[in-house]
């Protein structure tokens, strides 16, 4: 096998893998979005859990 026949056939085989990768690239599957509506309920649940704490805290000082 001659040099350029190699060159041509390394740049073919990484012409291959840059395709499949940028087909994989813009790729959504459930399982992210599953996952990404988990962080949100976790986020807002956490969020929700510390307000009510600093509320409950800010309501029992003794102001007067």
């Amino acid at each position: 096998m001659s040099v350029i026949q190699q060159m041509f056939q390394y740049y073919k085989v990484q012409f291959d893998a840059s395709r499949e990768s940028d087909i994989e690239r813009g790729e959504v599957s459930a399982t992210t979005v599953v996952m990404a509506a988990a962080l949100v309920a976790l986020a807002i649940t956490v969020g929700g859990i510390i307000t009510a704490r600093v509320r409950d805290k800010a309501n029992s000082l003794n102001l007067g």
